[in-house]
């Protein structure tokens, strides 16, 4: 890695598909006004799938926009965009799905930036790898690997070209220094998961979903974390033992050789994803610019 890209964090955004009208216009001021963010800050990649995706995994989503209008929008701003299929219960009937092929061969055709899948199964892994091998992959964090060494076993898998940990190894620094470059070249933080620290659920709430992905009769995951029905705060997750801040990243990771940072925010509202993109790119003096850009030039729909 050379000694130019340590000095960057890349930051991988959330609603590929969902927040399109938001990214629609943000992209243009990221990319027209850089001195708006911080000099050391760059997109790595924004993530998601479309609504009805049998493939999807994480969350149920909401994105309707057509795939060929958002892969356009990524191409002009040449940043990778990947789809969400971290589904952990894909069966060998499931593979054949037109609508997930189709998207897997739309976005293999990307010229400017390489597109990716984000996965759990290996089954489905080894589909996509054999059929669109312009691809490249993500190991994903709805394996809720707690344990460093079985998450360093996905780190190392040569078909990966980042794995994301479990959020509760955010802070192992005894074990993270210990990584060589190329290994922490590969690894892509979760930052700002607001699920309770101690949760024991996360593996079957992530299992539900990809039942309820692939259009199963499934009972709800009812969480038992504290404040559960509260749902997401941003103030709530920066609480969490696992948050990585800001500081977190200029102080403690970019520093260690770390550069890859995910925020997670499907389902959440364009209204919150903005806040994400003021918190962890944007200098305080050119919030309230970034706001007048997106609200009253956009209307954004924010409730």
């Amino acid at each position: 890695m050379n000694k130019d890209r340590i000095k960057k964090a890349y930051f991988h955004l959330p609603g590929l598909f969902e927040f399109y009208e938001l990214y629609r216009v943000f992209l243009p001021l990221f990319s027209d006004h850089r001195e708006y963010f911080y000099d050391w800050c760059e997109i790595g990649s924004v993530y998601g799938a479309p609504s009805g995706c049998i493939w999807g995994g994480g969350r149920v989503e909401e994105g309707y926009e057509d795939p060929g209008k958002v892969l356009e929008l990524m191409e002009k701003y040449e940043i990778s965009a990947r789809l969400t299929f971290s589904n952990s219960l894909v069966r060998k009937e499931h593979l054949t799905d037109r609508r997930c092929n189709a998207l897997c061969a739309l976005f293999e055709d990307s010229l400017k930036k390489q597109s990716g899948v984000i996965v759990h199964s290996d089954l489905l892994l080894d589909h996509i790898k054999r059929n669109y091998p312009g691809l490249y992959f993500v190991s994903s964090t709805t394996k809720v690997l707690t344990d460093f060494s079985q998450f360093m076993g996905e780190v190392n898998r040569e078909e990966f070209l980042y794995a994301v940990p479990d959020f509760r190894l955010n802070k192992s620094f005894d074990k993270w220094k210990t990584l060589s470059q190329s290994q922490k070249d590969k690894v892509e933080f979760l930052c700002n998961e607001c699920c309770w620290f101690g949760c024991r659920d996360r593996k079957s709430c992530y299992e539900t979903v990809s039942r309820k992905n692939l259009g199963e009769d499934c009972p709800e995951h009812h969480c038992a974390a504290p404040d559960a029905s509260y749902g997401y705060r941003f103030s709530k997750a920066m609480e969490n033992p696992g948050f990585i801040s800001i500081d977190d990243i200029k102080n403690v990771y970019m520093p260690m050789g770390f550069s890859n940072f995910k925020i997670e925010g499907r389902g959440l509202g364009s209204a919150l994803i903005l806040e994400f993109l003021l918190y962890y790119m944007t200098k305080p003096e050119y919030h309230i610019h970034i706001r007048e850009k997106i609200y009253l030039d956009n209307m954004l729909d924010l409730f």
